[in-house]
């Protein structure tokens, strides 16, 4: 049965953060709240994670992960940033953006998009999410909380902890968080992409 902690929104109880981050790095499997929906997290190099998240999901090995950063320095370590690209992201961080880029060594590659060597970054606008992160000391793997077959993600924690019981070891309740997911930005390529419309503003991108 997984955890279930309520936590504050705008001050989250220290405890329960570290209770949590103690989960994450015993290869837990987390929901949490973030800026644009709940998602589901784990360590980066937590396999059994990244199978269990695919597992709920459904997806394949095509799907874009996300690296979810605590700020621009982590965000730097695992993606390769040009000085145009760079100014464009700074400007939209912290907030409901997903970044698809190429990939640094720093990355596992089985995280990778087996033919493009991109992955997804961010860097939430939550304090909840904010102080996971912080705890951590390190990004962490996510991917937003839909459901096969549904079309909006999971958005109360209660809920979320009835349906994934036995799917994940913790959800992290802070309140509702919205069911719309990130806008995804895809800078691969010549040009900006916007893959999906979301949260996130899209006019400085188009």
């Amino acid at each position: 049965m997984a955890r279930y902690y309520e936590v504050h929104p705008d001050n989250p109880q220290r405890r329960t953060i570290n209770q949590v981050v103690e989960l994450l790095r015993g290869d837990g499997l987390i929901a949490y709240p973030t800026d644009s929906c709940y998602a589901l997290g784990c360590q980066l190099g937590n396999r059994e994670g990244i199978d269990r998240i695919k597992s709920i999901r459904h997806l394949d090995d095509r799907h874009h992960f996300t690296l979810v950063c605590q700020d621009f320095a982590q965000l730097g370590q695992l993606v390769h940033v040009d000085n145009a690209v760079f100014r464009l992201i700074k400007a939209a961080t912290p907030g409901s953006y997903t970044f698809i880029l190429p990939a640094t060594k720093e990355v596992p590659r089985r995280l990778l998009h087996p033919k493009k060597k991109t992955v997804g970054v961010r860097i939430p606008d939550h304090t909840v999410a904010q102080a996971l992160l912080a705890e951590l000391g390190e990004p962490l793997l996510s991917s937003t909380l839909l459901l096969p077959d549904e079309d909006e993600p999971l958005t109360h924690g209660w809920e979320i902890k009835d349906r994934l019981d036995h799917a994940v070891d913790a959800v992290l309740d802070s309140g509702d968080c919205g069911t719309e997911p990130t806008t995804v930005i895809d800078f691969s390529g010549d040009e900006p992409e916007i893959v999906r419309y979301g949260a996130g503003d899209t006019a400085r991108f188009e």
